[in-house]
């Protein structure tokens, strides 16, 4: 479904990604993991079109990206970013309806239809009772829900979302993670998503991709990715790996910075 082949990304003449590929079947959920600086924000910036690559192609459905307008893309793909800021004085209805301009022409109304999409991805997204208040009177993880309600009203086909459990404590992340495994669950939406906690990239990822220095240091599923050996390698960290082959979901415990 989509294809990320040898892509590689430039910053001031300076290589951030450097020959990246890996492949995301339709209906999985994908987390990237790396330490910080590692260029796991850059990459996906660029699998979404937002950054450029001077090297490689990203293919979506058998079709590069790079051929695909702004708003076909849109039609298919959206991305949240670590942080989104709505003005003051936007309501959640208001800023989930943004979701469908992707699908209409320029100055074009909103339509009974498109008034249906947005009541159901408030729905969907457990904000009924919040529709009509301000994003910004929101709790952190009330607001990360409105956004992903706006990114539903677009009825992507990919969400990818970068650090969606940063500046959230531990309930609201929590909330905002089976948010999105229900979406994958019930709506059979492929994820993409940036994390920082091992834990959470173990227990919500199909398979996971591991950055290290802008380069591919792993690609598989959790049981093959969270090893005791990458995590010294990539992390100079030493752990324990408890694994359950019946849930194929290994918990992580840190233990000390490797020598």
């Amino acid at each position: 479904m989509f294809t990320v082949d040898s892509i590689s990304i430039r910053y001031e003449q300076k290589t951030i990604i450097r020959d990246f590929s890996f492949q995301v079947q339709e209906g999985e959920v994908v987390s990237i993991i790396g330490p910080n600086g590692s260029g796991k924000s850059t990459l996906l910036k660029a699998v979404s079109r937002q950054l450029p690559y001077f090297a490689g192609k990203v293919e979506l459905d058998g079709v590069n990206l790079k051929s695909m307008s702004a708003k076909q893309i849109a039609r298919k793909m959206c991305m949240l970013s670590q942080k989104n800021q709505a003005p003051a004085d936007m309501t959640v209805f208001d800023l989930v309806s943004y979701g469908r301009y992707p699908h209409k022409k320029w100055f074009e109304k909103l339509r009974a239809d498109d008034h249906e999409i947005i009541e159901w991805a408030i729905e969907k997204t457990h904000l009924t009772e919040y529709k009509e208040r301000t994003v910004a009177s929101l709790s952190g993880g009330e607001s990360q829900r409105a956004w992903i309600a706006m990114a539903l009203a677009q009825r992507p086909k990919i969400l990818l979302l970068d650090e969606p459990t940063t500046y959230l404590d531990i309930s609201h992340q929590h909330e905002v993670l089976e948010l999105v495994r229900e979406l994958n669950r019930d709506m059979g939406m492929t994820v993409m998503m940036v994390l920082h906690d091992l834990n959470q990239a173990s227990y919500y990822s199909d398979r996971v991709v591991v950055v290290q220095g802008g380069e591919k240091a792993m690609y598989g599923t959790p049981g093959q990715v969270m090893t005791t050996d990458m995590i010294r390698q990539v992390y100079r960290m030493n752990s324990e790996v408890q694994f359950s082959a019946a849930e194929q979901k290994p918990r992580i415990h840190l233990l000390h910075t490797a020598r």
